[in-house]
């Protein structure tokens, strides 16, 4: 306590949480979201640790039971229980993004390397391409790709893969270009090394430096463009139990068992706000901005 005239003055306390140690800090936020992932990763690779019924198993005299602590998210018109479904339809849901995400890394980053490399007219075609296919917001192009290629989740999988294209490949263009125009790769070019080499060591690393950040968010937008897609009915069919397929399968009964419905939606926005926030909280890192 200090006496200042006459004055008390009580010396404030700054109350530190367990993720806020000296000198780092994390935000609530991302704790909770980076919690959130985990348990989804886990649903994914070990769905019997959260649950050990079956997604298929229906039990028509168990129909459309509300929540209760047998059935945590209640059971839906076929007796199935929602919490099981749920579970195992994360594996669906991720696995459908992640690959999708993992195809459109590869080939923009594929084509932005080749456009910044390249210049002249194949950089002008690639440009094009990017032009054309960025032109069609991601659903709308992906659900015309599987208009012509039939649902399914292969055809998914590849459609928005497809979709998401030109978000990498601009950004490797972009850095591609910047980082041949360096210094240090100047002071490589005056040591002799080959193309091939000097592409490979110091320019593909940098010019790829910062996909694997807008990979994460938008990992996201995959999860959530498989979900919108799968409730269209060009996903998993039923009775696989995805999460915008359950969706459209308990839209049909919210007047009477909401719980069908509304808890694989809450299931969809939870975990694309996760992603998505792990992904922002990493490129203001990468950027050197505080998290909030």
């Amino acid at each position: 306590m200090i006496i200042h005239g006459g004055s008390r003055r009580i010396p404030s306390i700054r109350r530190r949480f367990p993720w806020q140690a000296r000198g780092f800090s994390i935000a609530p936020g991302v704790v909770v979201a980076a919690l959130t992932v985990g348990l989804v990763v886990i649903a994914v690779v070990a769905p019997g640790v959260l649950t050990g019924t079956d997604p298929l198993a229906a039990d028509p005299l168990a129909a459309q039971l509300p929540p209760s602590v047998q059935h945590w998210f209640g059971t839906d018109h076929l007796g199935r229980d929602v919490f099981t479904r749920v579970v195992h339809g994360a594996r669906y849901s991720l696995l459908i993004g992640v690959t999708a995400v993992a195809i459109a890394v590869v080939a923009g980053s594929v084509l932005g390397l080749l456009s910044g490399l390249a210049r002249g007219r194949l950089d002008e075609l690639i440009t094009r391409f990017l032009d054309v296919v960025s032109s069609f917001p991601d659903l709308l192009l992906a659900l015309v790709l599987i208009a012509f290629t039939g649902p399914g989740t292969t055809n998914l999988i590849f459609a928005l893969g497809i979709a998401s294209i030109p978000r990498f490949a601009r950004v490797v263009r972009a850095q591609t270009l910047v980082v041949q125009e360096s210094g240090y790769v100047e002071q490589a070019r005056t040591f002799g090394l080959t193309r091939a080499t000097l592409v490979w060591r110091h320019v593909l690393p940098h010019a790829v430096a910062q996909v694997p950040i807008l990979a994460t968010i938008g990992l996201g937008t995959a999860i959530l463009g498989a979900a919108g897609l799968s409730f269209l009915g060009m996903g998993p069919q039923p009775p696989e139990p995805e999460w915008g397929a359950m969706l459209a399968e308990g839209r049909n009964y919210l007047r009477n068992a909401w719980w069908i419905a509304v808890l694989p939606g809450v299931a969809v926005t939870a975990t694309v706000i996760a992603v998505s926030s792990l992904g922002r909280h990493w490129q203001r890192h990468y950027d050197g901005r505080p998290s909030v």
